[in-house]
């Protein structure tokens, strides 16, 4: 356990370097959530008035959903340090090296926890100054991190293993769209479950990505029925757990071909 703390400890250090070294795309990660936030919040603020559709306040409705999409299209896009490292030889060293496999997943996914905090609280700075109001205050708000950062952890391992497999980056971009597009409109993300066709609301209650949504958009309520909001941060464990694994046993995958 000492080892895999040190090894994840050194490894996360590498990464936000090398990220802090990029001033540029750091200010486009933060500045893309807060226009996702004003772009939808101002073009879809009417739906409210559709019968049936429970919130009272759009962009009260859609800030776990932007939060939600950031960590889609921010951890999907984790796999490209590992697409990186292995065309500089860096991936090859490093698994010739005593550093755990585990290590180096796991310093991946809490490099994208972080970047997912800093852009989630971002995202509800900017919703507050909208006029948002959030019932389920500070406890709420740390829920919704929670369930970002497990649904980071399963994308960010997801894209990660895929890098170890497919290995070029338009590969890993084509994956990464072919998958995170879908989800993010298969969800309540931006539209309330039931103003959906049929066929999505079902396959809705089956997305982990929806998980999130509502478990965040439920504590972030006046009355939490916190039974939901914990079945669904355990699904959202459990994938990210499943994820994790699957992505490290991909390093055998990598390692064979060599």
């Amino acid at each position: 356990m000492a080892p895999l703390v040190s090894h994840s400890g050194y490894l996360t250090a590498r990464l936000l370097r090398a990220t802090l070294r990029q001033p540029a795309f750091v200010a486009i990660s933060l500045v893309q959530p807060m226009m996702w936030l004003l772009l939808f919040g101002q073009l879809f603020e009417r739906v409210v008035e559709i019968p049936g559709f429970a919130a009272g306040s759009y962009i009260d409705f859609l800030t776990p959903g932007v939060v939600v999409m950031t960590v889609l299209f921010s951890s999907g896009w984790a796999g490209m340090g590992f697409i990186e490292d292995m065309d500089r030889g860096v991936m090859d060293r490093m698994l010739a090296s005593p550093i755990s496999r585990m290590a180096m997943m796991v310093s991946s996914v809490v490099n994208q926890a972080v970047a997912i905090v800093v852009q989630s609280l971002i995202v509800v700075v900017v919703a507050l100054l909208l006029g948002a109001e959030f019932a389920g205050g500070v406890v709420g708000v740390l829920v919704m991190l929670v369930a970002a950062v497990l649904l980071a952890a399963a994308f960010a391992s997801l894209s990660n293993g895929m890098a170890l497999v497919v290995r070029t980056q338009e590969s890993l971009i084509g994956f990464s769209t072919m998958l995170t597009l879908p989800l993010s409109f298969m969800s309540s993300a931006m539209m309330a479950r039931e103003a959906a066709p049929g066929w999505i609301q079902t396959v809705s209650r089956f997305n982990p990505v929806d998980w999130s949504v509502v478990a965040s958009r439920e504590a972030l309520s006046a009355d939490p029925d916190w039974s939901a909001v914990f079945a669904r941060l355990g699904g959202l464990l459990a994938v990210a757990v499943v994820a994790v694994w699957l992505a490290t046993r991909a390093f055998r995958s990598y390692q064979r071909s060599l």
